[in-house]
């Protein structure tokens, strides 16, 4: 039950960021939010989706491009 509510809201999030990234004309934003509407499909531990969905959520504010 847990990864179904992490999953939801790391989903939301990424929705926001492609819907940002869209109207910014910005490539990173984009990506980051369709692989954060994702990633929880294909990683099982919460090790890991802690890591990669904090690394996906800091992407757009590091990388510009």
């Amino acid at each position: 039950m847990g990864k179904l509510f992490f999953g939801v809201v790391t989903g939301a999030i990424g929705v926001a960021y492609m819907v940002y990234g869209r109207r910014q004309t910005k490539l990173v934003p984009v990506v980051s939010g369709l692989f954060l509407c994702g990633y929880s499909y294909f990683i099982e531990s919460w090790w890991w989706l802690s890591i990669v969905g904090a690394a996906l959520l800091v992407a757009p504010f590091v990388i510009d491009l």
